[in-house]
């Protein structure tokens, strides 16, 4: 049987009877299995839930071809098709921009700062650039581009929180660092055949 990789850690619980779970813990993936599994449960559950768990992070953190086409996709669906970028990349130098598009060039740069949040807020990021090549400015035109994206209106709420949590101050008697994260809606739950 082969051997786990080494970044890897099994935990087997008494009370944990018929769900598998696996989450990131820093560079470390847990996985959570009942204690009853065998060796042989433990090596497919390990491998189904390391696939499970890397399919989500190219849906997290998708690539620059995948923003491209993506871009696409989100232009036909929502803009008519009507904007066509040329390049749709990640850009780690923008800390004040979610986004930047360049209309000339029909280029479109989202920060890396977007990687890791949910797809439908990359989704409308991407929609509000694409729809920068329509239309440059932010009048009355542009933001009724926007009104086809269903999300428009939660995702800039979440982008404003986001931004807003990161300028609260560390209160006295507050932590530096927080405790590890426990597993949420970012693990991979499943229930295994009996």
């Amino acid at each position: 049987m082969p051997a786990l990789p080494p970044d890897v850690d099994v935990r087997r619980s008494r009370r944990r009877l018929r769900t598998v779970t696996a989450y990131r813990e820093g560079d470390r993936t847990v996985v959570l299995i009942p204690a009853r599994f065998t060796a042989a449960q433990e090596q497919e559950w390990v491998r189904r839930m390391l696939a499970r768990l890397s399919a989500q992070d190219r849906r997290r953190r998708p690539g620059d071809a995948d923003l491209a086409a993506r871009a696409v996709e989100l232009s036909r669906r929502y803009l008519g098709g009507l904007a066509q970028p040329a390049s749709v990349t990640w850009a780690a130098n923008q800390n004040s921009r979610w986004g930047s598009c360049t209309p000339a060039d029909r280029s479109i740069r989202l920060s890396t700062r977007l990687q890791g949040m949910p797809a439908w807020v990359i989704d409308y990021v991407l929609v509000h650039e694409l729809a920068h090549l329509i239309e440059q400015g932010h009048g009355p035109r542009f933001w009724r581009l926007l009104e086809a994206y269903p999300r428009t209106e939660r995702a800039r709420g979440f982008l404003e929180g986001f931004a807003a949590a990161r300028q609260l101050p560390i209160t006295e008697g507050e932590p530096l660092e927080s405790e590890p994260p426990t597993p949420s809606e970012a693990e991979a739950q499943t229930e295994p055949a009996s």
